[in-house]
């Protein structure tokens, strides 16, 4: 199976779009629109009600591959923020959005967060005028994001969300505020991962 076919096999598992593949997710060509029922042999068969552990954790494989990370570093973004005072939900959220790869994908410096994840790889990319190639690098408020070859550069989209900043002549980006949970658009509950992880 290719791994274009991979990827797009989760949004069918998930049952909603997960925005993994770019333009093509909003194109006829999506794997989602042509075949909107879960991948296998009995995907068109009747589906039973999940369990709540079957709902957690379904919760929990979706924000996973939103952001493209594996279980035991998704494991390890739960820990710290289930230590920490705030909110753990709210928290883990915050820490998945602070990412390089995904500040890179949110400021429109790359179609998805794949992408982005591969850019930053490639060591396409500046943090504070110092090479990064680490996608999980987690950014702090004042931090600048800038590629490093900027002719001819394309941005992917033009909206950002309101706690970054771009200047798009200059094509340099800044994480202007860490997010409140009400500004991070994503369509994840939280409350139910905590769930999971408090069984």
């Amino acid at each position: 199976m290719s791994e274009k076919n991979i990827v797009c096999r989760k949004c069918r598992r998930e049952g909603e779009k997960l925005f993994l593949k770019g333009d093509r997710c909003m194109s006829a060509k999506c794997s989602f629109v042509k075949r909107s029922y879960i991948p296998g042999q009995h995907g068109t068969a009747r589906v039973g009600k999940l369990s709540d552990f079957g709902v957690q954790l379904r919760e929990k494989q979706k924000t996973k591959a939103i952001y493209g990370i594996r279980e035991t570093q998704f494991s390890n973004y739960y820990k710290k923020a289930s230590k920490t005072k705030q909110a753990t939900g709210e928290k883990l959220l915050q820490s998945l959005e602070a990412r390089l790869d995904n500040i890179v994908y949110r400021l429109g410096f790359a179609a998805s967060r794949r992408q982005a994840r591969q850019m930053v790889s490639h060591k396409m990319f500046l943090v504070n005028e110092k090479r990064v190639n680490i996608p999980s690098y987690q950014l702090k408020e004042k931090d600048k994001i800038e590629p490093i070859k900027k002719e001819g550069y394309k941005l992917f989209k033009t909206e950002i969300p309101t706690w970054l900043k771009l200047e798009k002549g200059k094509l340099v980006g800044e994480l202007a505020k860490i997010p409140s949970r009400g500004e991070i658009e994503t369509n994840i509950n939280e409350g139910l991962i905590v769930e999971f992880y408090s069984r």
